[in-house]
C-alpha cells in the first residue's frame, strides 16, 4: 500500500492562481495578481522618471511616516547605492512598478538618482608600463 501523496494547498484558501493573460496557467507557488501592483504603483498617469535598469538609487532620508510599504522597503534598500535592476529582483516587483515608486519618490526628494560608475576599458597605457618597470626592478 503507498501512502497517500501530499497536495500543495493552492495561493488563497479557496481560490487558484490566476492564469497569465496569455492563458497559460500559472506556475506552482506563483501568484499572479494584476490588481496589487496596480494599487502598488498608483495611477501613474503622470511623467516617469528617466531612469533604467542600471540607475543607481540612494535613500536621502529614513521612511517617513505616511510611506506605503513598498516605498519604505525601498528607502530601506538604498542605504547604500542600488540599481534599480537590483531593486526590482528584491521587491519582487516588476521595472514598471518599481519605477513608478521612485518616480514619487524622487518627486519628494526622498532619494537620489545617479548614472553608474563607468569604468575605462582599457587601462593607461603609461601607467601599464610604469607598473611593469616597478615590478622588474623588484
Amino acid at each position: 500500500m503507498t501512502p497517500p501523496q501530499r497536495q500543495r494547498r493552492s495561493p488563497g484558501p479557496d481560490r487558484p492562481a490566476a492564469p497569465a493573460p496569455d492563458g497559460t496557467p500559472a506556475k506552482e507557488g506563483e501568484v499572479r495578481n494584476p490588481e496589487r501592483l496596480f494599487v502598488i504603483g498608483g495611477e501613474g498617469g503622470g511623467e516617469r522618471a528617466d531612469i533604467d535598469l542600471v540607475t543607481l538609487i540612494v535613500a536621502r532620508a529614513d521612511p517617513p511616516v505616511s510611506a506605503t510599504p513598498e516605498q519604505a522597503a525601498l528607502l530601506r534598500l538604498c542605504a547604500a547605492p542600488l540599481s534599480v535592476a537590483e531593486l526590482s529582483a528584491y521587491l519582487s516587483l516588476p521595472f514598471s512598478v518599481v519605477t513608478v515608486l521612485l518616480t514619487d519618490l524622487l518627486a519628494s526628494e526622498l532619494v537620489q538618482a545617479r548614472a553608474p560608475i563607468v569604468r575605462q576599458k582599457v587601462a593607461d597605457r603609461n601607467l601599464l608600463e610604469a607598473v611593469m618597470h616597478g615590478l622588474q626592478k623588484l
